[in-house]
């Protein structure tokens, strides 16, 4: 996306709309005919200016993780061009199924935004810039293989002959691409693998790129939603009494599920808002507590024949065995995804019959398919502008209840553009959360201290049953709820794990690194084995997993890393944790402190992650740090409640997030082994809060089973 707004044409703009931002967009993957310029499409994935200039599409979304930039090196790198003259922009959900699909997935979560598409770049590179050559080479009637490409300019070793993209990239198009090619090595990498400067930055820090919160259009409206506080509720009736006669109020939008204004300001629609006396329709869920969902988990977790997850050897019978036994239950809440920017959606309705959609997600397919839906027209006709997120960790990637309702909205009032935002409120209160989940271990270990048997039960919501039921595995297994344990590194003889699917009203979803709440289990009760045991945590660990795996690796490097087996300063408490997972491996060593008062502090962590390879160091240090940020929260206080069937918390005030002073040291050690590819975006917040726990016993000798650390009391004893 790239935003076209002259001085003259913002000056004309803000006049109409008194004062506001008025922007133009458009998609410079149209042709160039039609925009003007003598650009060159050599293959779906490079443009090519007559200067030089390579223009690198994108189907994933930017939501701050570096996939623009990543991928963009990925494509850069086959294609040998100059890096100084590339850019990306965001290819069209509409473009994308008028040509079948052309640029693969569009969804970007489970860090997957490079791992899943590496390839098919990587070849979109490596193709175009055989068609390149192949075009210099008929241009001078030599064999290709006698030419070689290197920084935009091709070279005829012979003669010495060069010529640039520019001059034979339309000659290149024409050609047919190669049916085979050869990708570079990643030790001969020369633009992937480095930290070449994130391509969204720059525009960033002057406050260019347009959010969806910042679209403006000509004669835009806007609109502000309510949505009954139980979740499930319909709208049973509206009086608007003086609301629709307030100043600026346009119209009053009843749907089934919500209720809208729509206003000349958004401040003037959500303060009309406030005045509808609206009766909700609770669905039969407004007794709904914590305490009626804690009590349906624990239903979950007495269910005598729940499906297992896995099962290896007889761990009932080798725990009932062994010479010592230990048990835990632990536990966690829902959790919004918080992000910084509110869901919103910008819809318009044109008087040609198609539609524009301006919003933030996380698959612009997606988005595409739910407006074509609520707008009850053909694909064809529908266009998303994929605009930067404001902040995603799951939320803008499977429900797009959002678009749904800004197409609702702006269906109403055809021909004039409508801009929805949600409240801070709206958006605390009608997440997808992260789900709640208790879950049971029992370990048995044998006279030494190994741990020779372990069974888990899981009692937790389904995010795969809401989102994505073709997703479930055999006996309703969701995989994002057994995850850490069904696949756990440590070589045990026994292990069983059943799952208690329980889903309850509150609707839940992909919160970064779904299933992380399980590595916070696994990895503290390990710690609570290792102690009973008698042993060092990381040498516990290391025992045993096998000699040649990476969590072994990630762990030792995390130790070293962190001095493990120095003392650590006066006052500074460590603790462990590994977890591998959405294709990478990570071990973390929190160091924490306690004041006399119980009021921890995270001062430092180290972070060690292997994941195959390093697209972009730079950023992947910085995901680490952002993973640590983001986590810490829910560590410390955050928590979402719910009473009366509605969520409690509204707003930051009872939300929390990190201040700056809380943010500890973050020390994280890239050992990509090479081999495969995983991803950034998740994996160090896996065994974030173990380790931070495990600090905390170390500090205080008190096991922490549940977050947030905020209902402990840890003074000392």
């Amino acid at each position: 996306m790239t935003v076209a707004v002259s001085r003259r044409e913002f000056l004309k703009a803000s006049a109409a709309l008194g004062g506001g931002f008025v922007l133009e967009f458009r998609y410079p993957l149209a042709s160039a005919a039609a925009a003007g310029a003598a650009v060159t499409e050599v293959n779906a994935w490079i443009v090519i200016h007559p200067d030089d200039r390579v223009v690198i599409r994108i189907a994933r979304s930017e939501m701050g993780q570096g996939s623009f930039t990543a991928l963009a090196q990925l494509v850069a790198e086959e294609l040998d061009c100059d890096w100084a003259k590339v850019s990306a922009e965001f290819a069209s959900p509409n473009e994308h199924f008028r040509r079948n699909r052309i640029w693969g997935s569009m969804s970007t979560g489970g860090s997957q935004g490079v791992r899943a598409s590496q390839d098919y770049v990587r070849k979109a590179g490596a193709s175009a810039r055989a068609m390149l050559i192949a075009a210099a080479a008929a241009r001078w009637q030599v064999p290709a293989t006698s030419c070689t490409a290197n920084a935009g300019v091709i070279t005829h070793g012979a003669t010495g002959r060069t010529l640039r993209y520019g001059e034979v990239a339309a000659d290149a198009a024409k050609l047919a691409p190669p049916r085979e090619v050869r990708l570079r090595d990643p030790k001969d990498w020369k633009i992937a693998g480095t930290s070449v400067h994130r391509l969204d930055i720059p525009d960033k820090v002057q406050g260019k790129p347009v959010f969806a919160v910042d679209v403006a259009l000509p004669g835009m409206l806007h609109a502000s939603i309510a949505q009954c506080p139980v979740f499930g509720g319909k709208v049973a009736s509206v009086d608007a009494g003086g609301a629709e006669k307030m100043r600026g109020v346009k119209k009053i939008v009843r749907e089934e599920y919500f209720v809208a204004v729509v206003a000349d300001s958004w401040w003037r629609a959500h303060q009309a808002l406030k005045q509808l006396k609206i009766e909700w329709d609770d669905g039969g869920n407004g007794n709904a507590s914590n305490e009626t969902i804690a009590a349906l988990l624990r239903g979950g977790l007495a269910d005598a024949e729940l499906p297992r997850a896995r099962t290896v050897g007889d761990a009932p019978a080798a725990i009932a065995a062994a010479a010592t036994v230990v048990e835990a239950e632990y536990q966690s809440p829902y959790l919004n995804h918080a992000t910084m920017e509110p869901q919103t959606c910008t819809a318009w309705f044109k008087p040609d019959g198609s539609l524009e959609v301006w919003t933030a997600t996380q698959n612009g397919e997606a988005s595409m398919a739910a407006a074509a839906a609520a707008a009850g027209l053909p694909l064809l006709k529908v266009e998303v502008h994929k605009m930067m997120l404001g902040g995603g960790f799951g939320r803008r990637g499977g429900p797009q209840d959002f678009v749904t309702q800004g197409v609702a909205i702006a269906k109403a009032l055809p021909g004039v553009p409508v801009k929805m935002m949600w409240s801070r409120e709206e958006d605390m209160q009608h997440g997808f959360y992260r789900p709640a989940s208790i879950v049971r271990l029992k370990a048995g270990l044998d006279a030494a201290g190994k741990l020779v048997a372990m069974h888990t039960r899981i009692a937790c919501p389904s995010i795969l049953k809401v989102l994505l039921p073709q997703m479930m595995k055999r006996d309703g297994i969701d995989f994002t709820a057994v995850r850490s344990f069904d696949d756990m590194p440590y070589a045990v003889p026994n292990q069983q794990v059943d799952y208690a699917m329980r889903n309850g009203h509150v609707p839940v979803g992909f919160w970064r690194a779904p299933g992380q709440q399980n590595a916070f289990y696994r990895e503290c009760f390990i710690d609570e084995l290792a102690h009973a045991a008698g042993k060092d945590p990381v040498a516990y660990r290391l025992a045993m997993l096998k000699e040649g795996d990476k969590n072994r690796r990630v762990l030792a490097a995390v130790a070293q890393a962190a001095g493990w087996d120095d003392a650590p300063p006066p006052g500074i408490h460590r603790g462990v944790a590994l977890a591998d997972g959405f294709g990478s491996f990570a071990a973390t060593v929190a160091e924490v402190s306690v004041s006399a008062a119980g009021a921890p502090k995270v001062e430092r962590i180290v972070v060690a992650i292997d994941s195959g390879y390093v697209v972009n160091p730079d950023t992947c240090r910085a995901q680490a740090e952002s993973n640590v940020l983001f986590g810490l929260g829910s560590i410390l206080y955050q928590e979402n409640n719910v009473k009366d069937g509605r969520i409690v918390e509204s707003n930051f005030h009872d939300f929390r997030l990190p201040r700056l002073a809380e943010m500890p040291r973050v020390e994280t050690i890239l050992v990509p082994s090479g081999g495969f590819w995983g991803g950034h975006g998740e994996p160090a917040i896996l065994p974030l809060a173990p380790a931070v726990c495990n600090a905390i016993f170390a500090a205080t000798g008190k096991r922490i089973r549940s977050l947030p650390l905020s209902h402990h009391d840890l003074r000392k004893a």
